[in-house]
């Protein structure tokens, strides 16, 4: 029996809440951390399952970069979807094994993007048929 993966539903949308929910996650861990050494001084590691968001959202917004571009009109927005979520990955595989210092932009930024570029391509880049995304246009 050969498995199938069926086409996600709506990933534009699914791209854009899970880059912006990344981004959000980003921005609160600092909080989150000031907070928890408040109650446990010593201990700056967040806790194991709250590092697990960030592979979750790096796999969910994977399938949806990979479905939003089975589905969009333009080449060039294939591209840039592809290419922010390379930087969003690699940003987050550096933050998770502390392989450089970079600035925390380097995480915001790309889940931004790729955000607005799961807008942008719900609102104008959409297949309208079978054989307009294979045009490449």
């Amino acid at each position: 029996m050969k498995l199938q993966i069926q086409t996600l539903p709506k990933p534009d949308l699914i791209g854009s809440l899970v880059s912006t929910l990344c981004a959000i996650h980003c921005m609160i861990t600092p909080f989150i951390f000031i907070a928890k050494a408040g109650t446990e001084i010593g201990s700056i590691e967040p806790p194991f399952w709250y590092r697990t968001f960030d592979y979750l959202f790096v796999a969910i917004s994977l399938l949806a970069v990979y479905f939003a571009t089975q589905n969009s009109s333009k080449s060039w927005i294939k591209v840039a979807m592809w290419a922010t979520f390379s930087l969003l990955f690699l940003a987050i595989m550096n933050e998770s094994f502390e392989i450089s210092h970079l600035p925390e932009a380097s995480v915001y930024v790309p889940a931004l993007i790729l955000a607005g570029l799961h807008i942008y391509n719900k609102k104008y880049c959409q297949c309208q048929d079978e054989t307009c995304c294979t045009t490449n246009t």
